[in-house]
């Protein structure tokens, strides 16, 4: 029997939280020695945490940026348990009015936390709300209308901001300005994956080997929450392959079901690197072009295909666009190019001479 685990609209390896996610608040660290991974932000965060609660002031303003499923909201509910404080959750794309912020923040208490996630889709309106609460801890709010309208300044107990943002880029700089630490969360190693996976395993009850651990963090590109996802995948395959653990022979059954192959790619990746390698020849080809021959949102390319494909040296920017790499022809079974082993050995010809004047230098 044949499985095709690949299905478009809810994608095994989506960064982003799909409907088999909904145990996943469940599994979250609540304290940091339960928290693998992003060990200098870890570290940091620690001192700053014990230094704030030492003065018995709110934490300053937090804020956490990198791609989906790292752990920026697991993180605020540590921040917030390791300070002894509520925690209040929100999204930047829910507060619509600078009313729906005010009533935010009248209501938090002393020292609390208050995430907001997607912090990049504030309104302009609401964002300019926010800068005097995180500075002056103060609200600035109009009475009234027309000639008698008056502004009042309304004080607010010290809180602490933390903001999620997948796009850094995009918050405003008065905005980041306004954040007294800001942290980026890396892409995890398979390790700390596996430490990950080893723990929720023990929480949902699953028996897993080691072996079916390493492989099954090893295809999960590095983001615990795909990992979490396949582990949970691997466990109906265990139960459909009649076995009481997830060990090496499961997982492989399980992932190759999913087409997921040994270095994490699915249907999806190869779908858009066999597109550059048989319709374009290789590339360049343009971010609108290729979403409009693979069917594809250009920024769903952008966001969720490419950073991956880019990390792993399977593509590269150029300014004419898109273009295969010689791994991604090897990866996909296909002849590399003349013309790309000649570019890559003129490449690695002109690094030996650089290296050779280098080392002249230094011996002058």
């Amino acid at each position: 029997m044949e499985f095709n685990g690949y299905d478009d609209d809810e994608r095994v390896l989506e960064r982003k939280r799909i409907l088999s996610d909904g145990d996943e608040k469940g599994l979250r660290p609540v304290s940091f020695d339960d928290y693998h991974g992003q060990k200098k932000v870890k570290e940091n965060l620690k001192i700053f945490i014990e230094g704030a609660k030492s003065r018995g002031e709110a934490l300053d303003h937090v804020l956490l940026y990198g791609p989906p499923g790292l752990g920026k909201t697991t993180l605020a509910g540590i921040i917030a348990a390791e300070m002894g404080v509520a925690l209040h959750i929100t999204t930047g794309p829910s507060i619509e009015k600078a009313g729906d912020l005010a009533a935010i923040l009248t209501n938090l208490n002393e020292n609390e936390v208050l995430f907001i996630d997607e912090i990049h889709r504030l309104n302009k309106s609401v964002e300019e709300v926010l800068y005097p609460a995180m500075e002056d801890y103060a609200l600035d709010i109009m009475i009234g209308k027309g000639p008698s309208a008056r502004s009042v300044r309304l004080d607010l107990p010290h809180f602490t901001l933390v903001g999620a943002t997948t796009r850094a880029g995009m918050i405003s700089a008065p905005m980041r300005d306004r954040f007294g630490m800001i942290h980026r969360l890396e892409l995890y190693d398979t390790h700390d994956l596996m430490d990950i996976l080893r723990r929720d395993a023990g929480i949902l009850g699953i028996e897993i080997t080691e072996e079916g651990l390493e492989n099954i963090a090893s295809r999960s590109r590095g983001t615990p929450r795909i990992a979490i996802r396949l582990l949970k995948r691997m466990r109906d395959y265990a139960a459909y392959l009649k076995k009481d653990t997830i060990d090496r022979e499961v997982s492989d059954f399980g992932l190759k079901a999913l087409d997921i192959d040994e270095l994490g790619l699915d249907m999806v990746d190869k779908r858009v690197l066999m597109t550059i390698a048989d319709v374009f020849k290789g590339g360049p080809v343009g971010l609108e072009t290729l979403a409009a021959t693979t069917g594809e949102d250009p920024v769903t390319i952008e966001d969720v295909y490419e950073p991956f494909l880019l990390q792993n040296g399977f593509i590269q920017k150029t300014p004419r666009g898109r273009m295969l790499t010689a791994r991604a022809y090897e990866h996909l079974g296909l002849p590399v190019p003349a013309e790309l082993v000649a570019k890559n050995k003129q490449a690695y010809e002109n690094m030996t001479i650089d290296s050779y004047l280098d080392s002249k230098k230094g011996e002058d």
